[in-house]
Formats: C-alpha cells, structure tokens, sequence
C-alpha cells in the first residue's frame, strides 16, 4: 500500500479498486472548511461534489467539447500499464474515474493530468498556466 499526503492523506494500493476524483484549478468552491469532525470523509465527499456539479462560477472548460473529447481520449487511452479503468465521467469542471492502478498512482496522475494539460492549455491559448487542481 503507498500513502502519500499533501493536503490531505491518500492510501493506494496497487491491484485494487480505486475511485479517483480531479478538479479545474481554481473550480474548488469557496466555504469548504468543514471544522476538525463536523463531516465523515464520505459525507465530504458527497458534499464537495454535489457543490462542483451545481457551480456556476469558475472554471468550467471541460464543457467543451474538444477540451472534453481530449481528456476522455487521454483516459481511454491511459498510459500503457497504468490502470485497468472500468468507468468514468467528465463533467464540466471535474472528472471522476473507477480503475485498478497497475503502477504508481502518483505517476499514473501525473501523467494522465500532465499530458491533458499541456494539450488543453495549448487549445486555449493559455500556456504555462495550471489547468488541472494540484490534488485528486
């Protein structure tokens, strides 16, 4: 099992299901604090995602649909031994897959969100800038 943490921790464990959740940079809404027990991790969840499916403001890039097509593209494609993916979905400012890691979660992301980012940024005409939330 790898752990790793940023904000928050993360287990991974290669060979098992995962559910993994990405965002636009700057499509967390604000007022997300939630206090030290005010919610179980499940109820976060729950909460965070239903406020970026009604968000109105932000951005929300993925609703078109070349920018779309790209990121679906890039994840049925996937890097060549990273996942097994068994479901997904993007929606306008966020994208959540089902799949069983085969390599390193950390690199698999990076390179699945690297690689969509650098082609999306260049499809906007905004390069060097940060498309996808550092975290999933």
């Amino acid at each position: 099992m790898q752990v790793t943490q940023r904000r928050l921790p993360h287990f991974y464990a290669i060979g098992h299901p995962l559910f993994v959740t990405f965002r636009l940079y700057g499509s967390l809404p604000p007022g997300r604090y939630f206090g030290k027990d005010a919610l179980k991790s499940g109820e976060a969840f729950v909460y965070m995602d239903r406020r970026l499916d009604r968000q109105t403001y932000g951005p929300r890039y993925l609703r078109m649909p070349s920018i779309a097509q790209l990121v679906a593209s890039s994840i049925q494609r996937g890097g060549p031994g990273d996942y097994s993916c068994y479901a997904w979905v993007v929606m306008p400012n966020h994208v959540h897959l089902l799949i069983t890691p085969l390599t390193d979660v950390s690199e698999l992301m990076r390179r699945l969100k690297g690689a969509t980012a650098r082609e999306a940024n260049k499809q906007l005409h905004r390069e060097r800038r940060p498309f996808w939330q550092h975290e999933s």
